[in-house]
């Protein structure tokens, strides 16, 4: 005669806090915390992620440190790209006169 175990695991599953943080930093990197919600949204979502791949079906949370993880690339990209566009207004509104100050050191 052979037993076969029916093992029902009755323990709730649950969110990843990183995961969940990592959602709110991107989102919040639109709303004013600009660049530092990017690199919060990136380095939480990145150890979220880990940490759901090391909880062996115990901790969900995938999708919103996935979420969390586009927002602060896009958000970090978007960052860059503002710092590369107000260097240029600032070359263009001086005349490059930026550069110039420089020139006497060629001389």
């Amino acid at each position: 005669m052979s037993e076969d175990r029916v093992i029902i695991d009755n323990e709730p599953k649950r969110t990843s806090v990183w995961a969940v943080v990592s959602l709110i930093s991107g989102i919040a990197n639109y709303l004013g915390f600009f660049f530092f919600g990017a690199v919060i949204a990136l380095i939480t979502g990145y150890v979220a992620k880990n940490e759901i791949s090391d909880g062996n079906g115990q901790i969900e949370g995938e999708r919103l440190a996935s979420a969390g993880v586009i927002l602060g690339w896009v958000g970090l990209g978007v960052s860059l790209l503002m710092v590369c566009l107000l260097v240029a207004v600032a070359v263009g509104l001086t005349g490059g006169a930026i550069f110039g100050i420089f020139s006497f050191l060629s001389q």
